[in-house]
């Protein structure tokens, strides 16, 4: 006599098996296809993060802007009327005279330099105006950020930490700008694109 297999000796459990509710059987339904909800955070869309992004160019435009503004006719809040550009004041002297670190020398031999002033106010207008508005991103980074190196390195150690202050994390913010393309949500950075000057000659002022 052959003895029974094990496969047969054990109650078979199967998916069509009875299910206990309340302490009766009730016969099974069909599985359940219904989604499981979990408690993940939901997901942020494309949408939302460019506008985060065009924020920041927009935040980032107004930071070189202003002090353009405020350096060229004496706002009052940084620079007096009587110390502005336009009543004869020296828009870099203060800040590269005050010059610390290795290369305060250099710094001390061109501040107040017309030339320097030219470049430091033309700096601030292009860089502020392409940002706000959303042209030229990759040039107006890439000058900002350089702007703000020259300016950290003017200034060494700084004087909250070790090396790293707002100079360099806003240098950092802009090159995100120009590989994010911020330029197209709240600006005009779509239309300047397309323009034949841009797209066919001068790609890098996209």
């Amino acid at each position: 006599m052959t003895p029974p297999s094990f496969d047969t000796a054990l109650p078979t459990i199967t998916a069509s098996a009875a299910t206990v509710t309340a302490g009766r059987a009730v016969a099974p339904g069909p599985l359940s296809t219904t989604r499981v909800e979990t408690d993940a955070a939901p997901r942020i869309g494309a949408g939302e993060v460019r506008y985060v992004w065009a924020f920041a160019r927009l935040c980032l435009g107004w930071t070189f802007l202003w002090p353009f503004l405020d350096k060229l006719i004496g706002l009052g809040h940084e620079t007096p009327s009587a110390a502005s550009w336009l009543n004869g004041g020296n828009p870099t002297k203060g800040f590269l005279s005050g010059s610390i670190g290795p290369f305060s020398g250099i710094y001390h031999s061109i501040a107040g330099d017309t030339v320097v002033n030219v470049l430091f106010m033309a700096g601030l207008l292009v860089i502020g105006s392409g940002l706000l508005l959303g042209v030229y991103m990759r040039f107006a980074c890439a000058a900002g950020a350089l702007m703000l190196i020259l300016m950290w390195s003017a200034s060494l150690p700084p004087a909250n930490n070790v090396f790293l202050d707002e100079h360099i994390i806003y240098a950092t913010l802009l090159a995100g700008l120009a590989l994010v393309g911020a330029d197209r949500t709240l600006g005009l950075g779509g239309r300047w694109s397309r323009l034949p000057l841009v797209s066919r000659h001068h790609r890098w002022l996209g």
